[in-house]
């Protein structure tokens, strides 16, 4: 839904708003989504990451910062200390028509923006930067020789990204007060950082530096193989994907949830806007399950039989491991693969179920190391004697009932 909203000096800026499908319950959060240098609200990326996380219940704004896209206002008279505070009018006017954001993402120079503008954002929980210079006047290095120019006329004329756009003097001299990483020290809110290792626009050693002086909570994932832009359809996926199912851990609902689970536990909750994304949490994980795209699901995590097969496949690993610690034989590494089918009862000669189908899981263990043929015996053996195997093959009682 359009989303239009005055910034602090009265000029309309244009927002996009995306909610949840219109049939499900109201967004469980808000986010705000802030663009590239000189990009706007509707470049591929920060559709796609929107849309994920309607997905998951969130409610997304992006919106044109002043003087680009169809936002009011002349370009030339921006600089970044004015994108920061077009940041806290869309929080202001998001929270009074809505609810205040709970998560801030920033492309680029826009995840810069989001590190300044988070401090001053109570409502705020978690931050997401994608590719952000850890210093505002990083942005310089585009204007090329064109600095010295600004400097001494007072404004030039540069081309970025195809694009001629002017530059006065009071952009570069807002730009080299600005100050990132000591915000980032402060604001006390969860962090994750997306960044490419080749990206040749912003290296990833600005990653390193915000990772560095940003407290706990804190996390980073490598976009192998991403562009600056996240043009690419894949990595704008995986990014959205990665920042759905982080920022659910740091929603106040999830954390009070998940923290008062006794140890052992497992609860698991379906996501109110998917048709079968369900969050697993236990007291110190989150997991994300899901079905594949080809039967309608969002593919954001394992579906049911591979979540049952991957705790077969860690216990078999972790039992033979065990074992062979325990006798001191020389196994460096397992790997197990599964397989899970369903097959005719006739085909199975050892069964004794008198059903017409009964579920076949293959387990093909490949084992790492200075071992004797006797060894690698004794180890297949005990590879079926791992408890989860023996949970599996024993008759098993399933109680449910309504909470109360």
């Amino acid at each position: 839904m359009k989303f239009d909203f005055p910034n602090k000096e009265g000029l309309i800026l244009s927002g996009l708003l995306e909610l949840p499908a219109e049939n499900q319950k109201k967004p469980r959060a808000f986010a705000l989504f802030a663009h590239c240098f000189t990009c706007s609200k509707d470049y591929i990326a920060a559709g796609v990451i929107s849309r994920s996380l309607t997905n998951s219940g969130i409610g997304v704004l992006r919106f044109d910062f002043t003087g680009l896209g169809n936002s009011e206002g002349d370009f030339s008279n921006t600089n970044f200390s004015s994108n920061v505070e077009d940041l806290v009018s869309a929080c202001v006017q998001l929270t009074k028509e809505f609810k205040a954001p709970e998560l801030l993402i920033g492309h680029s120079l826009g995840g810069t923006a989001i590190l300044k503008a988070a401090a001053r954002l109570e409502s705020v929980k978690a931050v997401v930067t994608i590719s952000a210079p850890s210093s505002a006047e990083h942005v310089l290095n585009l204007f090329d020789q064109s600095v010295v120019q600004i400097e001494q006329n007072g404004l030039a004329e540069v081309n970025l990204a195809g694009r001629k756009f002017t530059i006065k003097k009071q952009f570069i001299d807002d730009i080299k007060e600005v100050e990132i990483l000591e915000s980032v020290k402060n604001f006390n809110k969860a962090l994750l950082i997306l960044h490419s290792p080749v990206d040749n626009i912003v290296s990833i050693n600005h990653a390193a530096k915000i990772f560095i002086a940003a407290k706990h909570p804190k996390s980073f994932i490598s976009l192998d193989h991403a562009d600056h832009l996240l043009k690419n359809p894949i990595d704008a996926h995986y990014a959205a994907d990665v920042i759905s199912a982080w920022v659910l851990r740091y929603l106040s609902e999830e954390v009070v949830e998940a923290d008062s689970l006794k140890e052992g536990n497992v609860l698991v909750k379906s996501r109110i806007n998917a048709k079968f994304t369900q969050d697993i949490y236990t007291n110190g994980h989150h997991l994300v399950g899901d079905e594949p795209k080809s039967s309608r699901g969002n593919d954001l995590g394992l579906n049911p039989y591979q979540f049952i097969l991957a705790g077969l496949g860690i216990c078999t690993s972790m039992t033979m491991k065990m074992y062979a610690d325990l006798k001191g034989i020389p196994l460096e590494s397992v790997e197990v693969e599964l397989t899970h089918d369903k097959v005719h009862a006739k085909d199975c000669e050892s069964c004794e179920t008198e059903t017409s189908k009964i579920d076949k899981i293959v387990k093909t263990i490949k084992l790492a190391g200075p071992l004797s043929e006797e060894q690698k015996s004794k180890l297949l053996e005990i590879a079926d004697k791992c408890p989860v195997n023996r949970t599996l093959k024993s008759e098993i009682k399933i109680e449910t009932r309504l909470f109360s």
